[in-house]
């Protein structure tokens, strides 16, 4: 596991967008699995950048969103489509035939895990995955748990997540309880991963990942088990380490 610590937010989204366009300009058909929330957005701005002047080119990209809510579609302001849409994907000429976004709004959620899994799977999987972390060291939407869930599958939220979330939204009983996510092992199966770490709530959680047990209660511990991770942190993100 690399560690790059950087002093600023903006250093960070800019060392992250480096990461993706030096994947995109090595291998043009890459397949990126992406993040939302409020960390990556820097780092979509700094891409869309990029692209604007030619430094990278999204044509003949696929795209694999980590998650989204239950319930919210492309209509709503906090769905995870329509903050992509908004922040990376109308900026830059990534075909709309290759965004691939759980669908919250489907008829048979199971089915939609499924679906989702085996469209990765045939596309021969994820070169470079984007990541967050919770502050109870979350990835995508996997919660702190027993068990580590493998696959593409449904979440029941977190307190603290719902918490955290609640930002985006008018009050805090408007956010939804379930969402879709990829699973632990979706993940692992990325063959680069670069989890983004910005502000010093997320120290502890940053910490554990790196120096603590890997335990499902803490799901960010299993990347110490990939064999390419780098993280990317400010200095309050990094203050313990």
């Amino acid at each position: 596991m690399e560690i790059i610590k950087v002093k600023s937010y903006r250093e960070l989204s800019f060392k992250a967008a480096q990461f993706v366009a030096s994947q995109v300009i090595l291998k043009p058909e890459s397949n990126l699995g992406l993040a939302t929330g409020s960390t990556p957005e820097g780092m979509y701005s700094e891409i869309v950048k990029m692209y604007q002047t030619g430094i990278v080119d999204f044509e003949k990209v696929t795209s694999f969103n980590l998650d989204e809510y239950i319930g919210l579609g492309k209509d709503s302001d906090q769905s995870y489509i329509y903050y992509m849409q908004k922040n990376f994907f109308n900026h830059v000429n990534i075909a709309l035939s290759n965004i691939n976004i759980p669908n919250g709004l489907a008829k048979d959620i199971e089915k939609e895990c499924l679906n989702y899994e085996e469209k990765i799977s045939k596309a021969g999987g994820i070169d470079l995955q984007i990541l967050g972390i919770g502050r109870n060291g979350h990835i995508g939407f996997n919660e702190p748990d027993l068990k580590f869930e493998a696959w593409t599958h449904v979440v029941q939220l977190d307190e603290k997540t719902i918490q955290d979330n609640s930002r985006f939204f008018d009050s805090i009983e408007e956010v939804p309880k379930l969402a879709i996510s990829m699973g632990v092992k979706t993940i692992m199966h990325a063959k680069k991963i670069v989890l983004l770490a910005s502000g010093e709530e997320k120290a502890e959680a940053v910490y554990k990942m790196i120096y603590g047990k890997i335990i499902p209660e803490l799901p960010a511990s299993v990347l110490q088990l990939h064999p390419n991770v780098t993280v990317i942190c400010d200095e309050a993100a990094a203050k313990l380490l």
